[in-house]
């Protein structure tokens, strides 16, 4: 039991990565990206298909970013400069993605067009230099991918929080609350829709990278259900913490995802349950934090209305009381 609640946290710090770049397009651009399912394998293919090929895990690593960035890019192109619903946009990338995504994992096998997974047993990571690195100064293993996993959504954390405080970043959020103000300014908002596009791919991509690297696979199923992983880490987070600044949403969305992985550890102990019921709980994970935080914030109001008739009934009584 404590190596899988160890295993929750490891990967919930890695798809806390994910869940910002999710956080990115739903609350501050306010569009409904459905391209992460495809670039969350992006991200992941293009890494193992480095490394495997002989290439250093950082740049592999560095590389499927930049690549996730594009399918990003290409996304907001098709709706800003296509006129394509955003939905639509999203899954059409999703669709391309799957094909683009068996390409790049067919650079590995000689006159193969496509492969549908790439195993890293036998290849060098990020984790595997890292643990390596940590063990021989006396650090267990899974305390070094607990430290390194969560080095690296803090570090992306803290570039999110210093990036959505620049000007680009104020338009950036003032795009997804008012477009018509923006363009009043004389703002560019199809770019800045593609930029925020861009980086939330990017990041979606560094986690599947990352997933790949950890897991010592990449496969290009990998990523059904990505979107749906990351909104329940972002409205659980939001639900337990609050929104009143971005530093804290951004905190609140990285520990959701952890919650998130350990719910999901947990539930996978019952008896009745078992791995292929996965979906279906994260299903009701997020149909809970979509009700419960409404249905409490309608029971907090009601009670507080109520409060506030009984002390007018007091008041008015004691006010009847002096009169006469």
């Amino acid at each position: 039991m404590i190596g899988a609640l160890i295993g929750a946290v490891e990967q919930g710090f890695i798809y806390g990565i994910m869940a910002l770049g999710v956080y990115l397009t739903f609350r501050v651009l306010d569009f409904p990206d459905l391209t992460v399912d495809g670039s969350f394998v992006t991200g992941a293919a293009t890494a193992a298909a480095m490394i495997v090929m002989g290439y250093s895990p950082a740049l592999a690593t560095l590389v499927a970013i930049v690549v996730g960035f594009v399918a990003g890019v290409g996304t907001g192109l098709l709706h800003t400069k296509g006129g394509i619903n955003p939905l639509l946009s999203g899954i059409l990338m999703m669709i391309a993605l799957y094909s683009i995504n068996l390409r790049i994992m067919g650079w590995t096998v000689e006159n193969s067009v496509g492969r549908p997974n790439i195993p890293l047993l036998q290849s060098e990571t990020l984790f595997s230099k890292y643990t390596a690195w940590a063990t021989s100064l006396g650090i267990p293993v899974e305390i070094s991918i607990i430290l390194f996993a969560a080095i690296g959504v803090a570090v992306v954390k803290l570039a999110l929080d210093a990036f959505l405080k620049t000007e680009v970043g104020l338009a950036l959020r003032a795009t997804g609350d008012n477009k018509r103000m923006i363009r009043s300014f004389s703002g560019n908002t199809s770019t800045l829709t593609i930029l925020g596009l861009g980086l939330s791919n990017g990041l979606v991509a560094l986690s599947g990278a990352l997933i790949a690297q950890y897991g010592k696979f990449a496969d290009v199923g990998m990523g059904i259900g990505m979107i749906v992983i990351g909104l329940a880490s972002v409205i659980i987070g939001e639900a337990l913490f609050g929104t009143r600044s971005i530093v804290r949403v951004t905190l609140a969305v990285v520990i959701g995802a952890v919650i998130y992985r350990l719910v999901l550890a947990f539930a996978l102990r019952i008896e009745f349950l078992d791995t292929g019921d996965m979906k279906l709980l994260t299903a009701a994970i997020v149909v809970l934090a979509l009700i419960v935080p409404g249905k409490l914030g309608e029971t907090k109001k009601r009670l507080a209305r109520k409060k506030q008739q009984s002390k007018s009934v007091i008041k008015g009584g004691a006010d009847l009381v002096n009169h006469s």
